[in-house]
């Protein structure tokens, strides 16, 4: 099974638990944008279907941030590009952003689609996230039929989380992962 990270607006930096999961884990790449800055997201979706159609085995997504916005779009676009519609098993969301916000700095992502994710996902959030109320994040959850686990006050889940490698993180992608097994 390959891991795929997709980091969120300025990319996932050297004190990120994404990056740290590509060096710790096996199988495990960061899908690398063109445009870390001022993302688009027709090209975010876009790069994302390549990234999956040039995977050689299945693949589970594990989504930061705005990266959970663009994989929602991916799916609510009906995963275009892919030529395996079933090669994505899973995804693990972390701390979706509120794409809709006046002050978010990537508009092309609003609104953040509703629809149900055709493969299992688990949605991880934050009780103080700075950049989506709790609630709204829980109301997404519903509407992709997705599982949600809440880490307590941790912000935005990012480096200045202090979550190291993120142990209770690597715990809930196995056991995510346990579940696309056939």
């Amino acid at each position: 099974m390959r891991i795929l990270t997709l980091p969120g607006l300025y990319n996932s930096d050297a004190s990120h638990w994404q990056t740290r999961w590509e060096m710790l884990l096996p199988d495990v790449s960061r899908v690398q944008q063109q445009n870390w800055d001022t993302p688009q997201r027709s090209e975010w979706v876009v790069t994302l279907s390549t990234a999956i159609n040039a995977a050689t085995d299945e693949v589970v997504l594990v989504a930061h941030s705005l990266g959970c916005a663009m994989t929602a779009w991916w799916v609510a676009s009906g995963m275009p590009g892919v030529n395996d519609k079933n090669k994505v098993r899973a995804a693990l969301l972390v701390t979706p952003p509120d794409v809709g916000r006046a002050d978010f700095p990537a508009a092309s992502f609003a609104p953040m689609p509703l629809v149900v994710f055709p493969f299992p996902v688990c949605v991880v959030a934050s009780e103080n996230d700075p950049w989506c109320e709790l609630l709204l994040t829980q109301e997404w959850a519903k509407n992709w039929g997705a599982e949600l686990h809440l880490v307590g006050a941790r912000g935005h889940i990012n480096g200045e989380s202090g979550l190291d490698s993120w142990e209770q993180g690597q715990q809930w992608l196995a056991a995510l992962i346990a579940k696309t097994i056939r």
